[in-house]
Order: C-alpha cells, then structure tokens, then sequence
C-alpha cells in the first residue's frame, strides 16, 4: 500500500484553493482534485497492513492544537525544474513540532526513514506533466487566495493511483483539538 500522513484541510480551503488554481495556473497543469487536497505530514511510500495498523494507532496520540494555518502564496516546486504547483503555508512552530513528532515515532515504530530536505508545509493545487519544461515567472493568472484556517485532522491515507489520476482512501484519523 502506499501510504502519507497529511492533515486534512476544510471543505472552503479546498474550494478556494481548486477555484483558484483552475482560474490562475496554466493549462499545461494538471488540477489536483479538490477532495484529494491535504498538507503532507509524511510520505511513508509502499508499507504493508502491519504498518499501516501500527501508524493508525499512533495517530491519536500524536494529534495536539494547532494554531490557525496560513496561506502564504504561490509556490512551484522544485525552484530549479518545477513538476508542481503548490500553495505554501507559512512556518509554524506548532506544525513543525507536529511534523517532527510524527516522524520520530514513525522511525521508531515502522523503521520510516524521512527526506533529507526540510519539512516545507504546503498545499500541491497542480501538477506539470512529465517532461514538461514550464516557465513559472509569469504563468500564474493570478495570486494565490491568502486563507487563514484550523486543520481538522490529521489522517492515514492510503494512495490508489491510476491512468485517471490518484484517489485517496482514508484508513485512520484522528481529530484535532
């Protein structure tokens, strides 16, 4: 199974955030359904049902207030040869503790190993197909929504992915305080 921890966004976020990308990114990018919008927490790639049972236990204790979430503009990434178009979020401490907390239980209790990279919240609204060289300066119709908003979960959710596009299926969640 493959399989993330993301946190969950809420319906209007969501649809400010699909409205905007179909309204402003290129047509060359592929819109992310707005269901399947979410902020990835941890990427835990292809796992079997045991670790998808030990991460769905986990997830309770790990779920903790957060202060409300911000947009904070368009992002493509990667900078150098980008595949997707994102809306960042601005740095929290307390999300940041979340993330951090999650992968270290995670490594302990699954053997996850993270990204090098550091963690950088965002939201992928668009995807450049393969092979596909966009020029990012001036593509965007217009800016990114500014959104404030609270999470209301964090979730285990397993990818299903095919010709039509990816479907997530979410196995656990657990709700924010």
């Amino acid at each position: 199974m493959r399989l993330f921890v993301a946190l969950d966004l809420p319906s209007r976020v969501r649809t400010a955030l699909a409205d905007w990308a179909d309204a402003a990114a290129p047509p060359v990018v592929r819109r992310v359904a707005p269901d399947n919008l979410h902020v990835t927490l941890a990427f835990l790639g292809s796992r079997d049902e045991d670790d998808a049972l030990v991460v769905a236990r986990l997830l309770s204790a790990r779920a903790r207030k957060l202060a409300r979430l911000q947009t904070a503009g368009a992002l493509w990434l990667p900078p150098r040869r980008p595949g997707v178009l994102t809306v960042a979020l601005l740095a929290d401490d307390g999300l940041s503790a979340l993330q951090a907390d999650l992968v270290a239980v995670l490594r302990s209790a699954i053997g996850f190993e993270p990204e090098a990279r550091p963690f950088r919240p965002h939201i992928t609204v668009g995807r450049v197909p393969r092979g596909t060289r966009i020029a990012t300066r001036d593509a965007l119709r217009a800016p990114a929504p500014a959104l404030t908003f609270r999470a209301p979960a964090v979730t285990l959710f397993r990818s299903h992915t095919s010709a039509g596009g990816a479907r997530y299926e979410p196995l656990a969640r657990a709700v924010l305080p």
